[in-house]
């Protein structure tokens, strides 16, 4: 491996952006492929793939053999609301493979002993978010049903092209929700990837079964990035 390309892929690594280092086996020449670099032909959908799953793989195209080494930032799932709902999530979300952290500044919720394993933030969105920001590879949950809270969130979220934002509330509550999300300078094209209701559509009603279909939603649109829209979730 070249010391440069190296160099360049721990850079990529240690600002959360994915990246893939292309290696030629017959030359043992590499380079790297950032996530959005226009790679043409049967190699770009190869590349396309391996960000998708995050798989290293060889492949061979036009008789040239090359081994795709992927390096994607771990997905982060940001809850905002220390509720019931969380409670449930935070496990789940640690076994399939998601630092979670949950920000709420109601005190009365966010407290260790109701979250002993979860980073925790008793505070306003906004700051953290500055001190933590937000990036394409984090999924943000709204899950407090309070405007106050996680409006700011929401916007946040879209601005920082997030690769699942998601509200839960109904569809009344929704459309009011769209109509301060413009007021805030939200886009069409940006609140069209809100998911709300939030979670894929199983019929849940308990805080468990919530976070089990959102939990489900945020996995599924991870693994569909670059295919195409996936159809909102109607869970809650």
């Amino acid at each position: 491996m070249d010391l440069l390309s190296l160099k360049a892929l721990n850079r990529e690594r240690r600002n959360r952006r994915a990246a893939i280092l292309l290696t030629e086996l017959k030359s043992d020449t590499d380079r790297i492929i950032r996530e959005g670099d226009t790679i043409p032909g049967e190699l770009g959908e190869a590349v396309k793939k391996a960000f998708r799953t995050g798989v290293s793989t060889s492949v061979t195209v036009d008789g040239v053999a090359y081994f795709l080494m992927v390096a994607l930032p771990k997905p982060r799932l940001v809850v905002i609301g220390a509720v019931h709902i969380s409670q449930s999530l935070a496990p789940m979300a640690k076994v399939a493979g998601f630092d979670m952290e949950i920000i709420d500044p109601r005190t009365a919720f966010a407290t260790p002993e109701r979250f002993p394993d979860v980073p925790l933030h008793a505070d306003w969105p906004e700051p953290v978010f500055s001190a933590r920001p937000l990036d394409p590879y984090c999924a943000l949950a709204a899950v407090t049903h309070d405007p106050k809270i996680d409006d700011f969130a929401l916007k946040a979220a879209l601005d920082a092209g997030c690769f699942y934002v998601g509200a839960l509330g109904s569809r009344k509550t929704h459309a009011a929700r769209v109509q301060r999300l413009l007021e805030a300078g939200a886009s069409d094209e940006q609140i069209a990837r809100v998911h709300a209701p939030i979670g894929l559509d199983i019929g849940a009603i308990s805080p468990q079964e919530i976070a089990v279909a959102i939990l489900a939603e945020v996995i599924q649109v991870f693994r569909s990035r670059g295919l195409g829209s996936v159809e909102k979730g109607r869970a809650a």
